[in-house]
């Protein structure tokens, strides 16, 4: 799973396959991830960027470290014929390359359907991630969302209020914004949501590992 930033598992000293049922701590987390952040101030850039008209969002006007905002928009998760959450009191954490991650009250998702995966993975802005899977009927969209039980906020840029709440996969699952279906963010890793009016390149692609 992941929202916009790479797992730090390595980083950790864990391997991803056999990682421990705990996650370190929060004080933990900030000792680890000081040089990944730092790395970040170096990121590359693609060679040609796409214009962003009236109406239109470049992934390149997105800050690093990235942003909190609230989206008044309906957006609505749904496996199969099965909805999953609906909701207008979304969140989405924008950052620079990667395509917006939303994140909707738990109160507006059936909990029914979400099992924990036991899974965990580590933003270096963020914190931890832990991993939900999605039963819908006789289906099972595995590791298909997640959350961030206690964000890291000491950079003040408002992660804690996604504290709680979920996030959701494209791939799979149909993810609309005001009725617009998104696609999923490329390469499979990163969970952001596409929409038509978005400009990139996008990371994910290939060649796009240094952004």
């Amino acid at each position: 799973m992941g929202d916009g930033a790479e797992s730090l598992s390595v980083a950790l000293g864990e391997d991803e396959r056999v990682m421990p049922a705990s996650p370190p701590s929060n004080a933990a987390l900030l000792r680890a991830v000081a040089a990944s952040r730092a790395a970040w101030n170096h990121a590359e850039r693609p060679a040609t960027i796409e214009p962003a008209g009236p109406g239109e969002e470049s992934v390149w006007s997105f800050p690093r470290p990235p942003r909190v905002e609230s989206v008044a928009a309906r957006v609505v998760v749904a496996a199969g014929t099965r909805v999953v959450a609906e909701t207008r009191d979304a969140l989405r954490v924008v950052e620079t390359a990667g395509a917006p991650c939303y994140y909707l009250p738990a109160a507006d998702c059936d909990a029914s359907v979400l099992r924990s995966t036991g899974r965990w993975t580590v933003c270096e802005w963020k914190g931890v991630a832990c991993g939900y899977d999605v039963l819908a009927g006789d289906r099972r969209y595995a590791s298909a969302a997640w959350t961030y039980p206690d964000p890291l906020d000491d950079l003040g840029c408002g992660f804690a209020r996604i504290a709680g709440r979920f996030a959701f996969y494209a791939h799979e699952l149909t993810c609309t914004i005001d009725g617009e279906r998104v696609r999923p963010q490329p390469g499979g890793f990163y969970g952001g949501w596409v929409t038509a009016r978005l400009r990139g390149p996008i990371k994910g692609v290939p060649g796009s590992g240094r952004w």
